[in-house]
């Protein structure tokens, strides 16, 4: 890394962190304006809104537009080197177009590695907090999303392994009890025990499941065998915190703990996890995009043009724009069609790697 390399690099960074800064900034402005009434609603202080809702929206903003502002800071700078003649200048130093890159490439990894680590961990922990305020404040007041709640937003059904099915109706959080429940082993089309009790309650000392006037049958082919249980203790792979609708269980979840979930309700037969699939393989698919756009913001923007950097900011847009565009589509395909969550997460990727590739062979160098 010498003097030149030095100077690209801080000019990536200081004008990639200027970006956000002033484009939070704006973000929060305007958020804040339209949720001004149901920040009121909520009766919490203005330092309590910022704690417990602005400490998670601002890395989300942050995470969701980390690209696209590494692009446009990349075409920014670079333009303005370009239309200074700096450009020029570094290649008839006798300096290579591709060593020209390096501090590019360093730049995109550097940034492509704190969002990859970011979308990890630190992310879905912010989204933690926002969602929490989201569900319990705004949701709450917003008839849309209140119509399409279901009509017993508390009854659960659920598969814990490949025979086994469990019923929960009136499952309150608080108190980890239900009014009633049920669970079933059916096996080649046909029930082979039943268990039902008029009431269930998590003991969080045994970490098992209190069921309260129980009744079990057992069944064959021959005859049906009747027990009643006052009390009774169930230990199934069930935990209280997974009955619950979370609508933003992908994002609170860090990396981890999405894998063991995915495969958990994978063992479960649980169907429609490709949202939740898409969601993994992007959190690896975005921060490649990072260095994708940084070399594709380069290429665009080292060629000093009439136009100038407004030129050369307005191909900017309109290439993140179709990159965004192949992003929201491959993930419609994937989430309402047989489409492949790999193949989703990556194809954006991929179109626009031979992009960038075709621009790299056309620029002069």
């Amino acid at each position: 890394m010498g003097k030149i390399d030095w100077y690209i690099l801080k000019k990536f960074l200081v004008t990639f962190f200027f970006c956000m800064v002033l484009f939070i900034v704006v973000a929060v402005a305007v958020d804040s304006s339209e949720k001004t009434d149901d920040f009121v609603k909520t009766g919490l202080s203005t330092s309590q809104i910022i704690t417990q809702y602005y400490f998670g929206f601002v890395p989300y903003i942050w995470g969701l537009l980390f690209p696209l502002f590494v692009f446009i800071a990349v075409i920014f700078f670079t333009s303005r080197m370009a239309s200074r003649s700096e450009i020029i200048a570094i290649l008839a130093s006798g300096t290579s177009y591709n060593r020209m890159l390096r501090p590019y490439f360093v730049g995109g990894i550097l940034l492509g590695t704190i969002l990859w680590f970011g979308s990890r961990y630190v992310i879905p922990r912010a989204n933690g907090i926002r969602s929490d305020f989201q569900s319990n404040y705004i949701d709450r007041n917003d008839p849309v999303k209140s119509a399409n709640l279901p009509s017993c937003r508390n009854c659960f059904y659920r598969r814990i392994d490949s025979i086994t099915y469990i019923g929960i109706k009136e499952y309150d959080t608080a108190s980890m009890a239900a009014s009633q429940f049920f669970m079933e082993k059916v096996k080649n089309g046909k029930v082979i025990y039943n268990l039902r009790s008029n009431s269930v309650k998590w003991d969080t000392a045994t970490k098992k499941w209190l069921l309260y006037a129980a009744v079990e049958r057992k069944i064959d082919s021959m005859k049906e065998t009747t027990t009643e249980f006052p009390i009774d203790t169930l230990s199934i792979s069930l935990k209280p915190e997974e009955l619950r609708r979370d609508e933003y269980l992908k994002d609170r979840l860090s990396t981890p703990r999405l894998i063991a979930f995915i495969k958990r309700e994978e063992l479960r037969g649980t169907e429609g996890l490709s949202v939740l699939k898409v969601e993994r393989y992007r959190r690896t698919a975005t921060p490649f995009a990072v260095l994708l756009l940084t070399i594709i913001g380069v290429v665009i923007a080292s060629r000093k043009t009439r136009g100038g950097s407004g030129m050369h900011l307005a191909i900017g847009i309109i290439t993140a724009a179709l990159f965004i565009v192949a992003d929201r589509f491959s993930t419609v395909f994937a989430t309402k069609s047989n489409f492949h969550p790999l193949l989703a997460a990556w194809l954006p990727n991929i179109a626009f790697s031979i992009v960038a590739f075709l621009m790299y062979r056309k620029t002069p160098k």
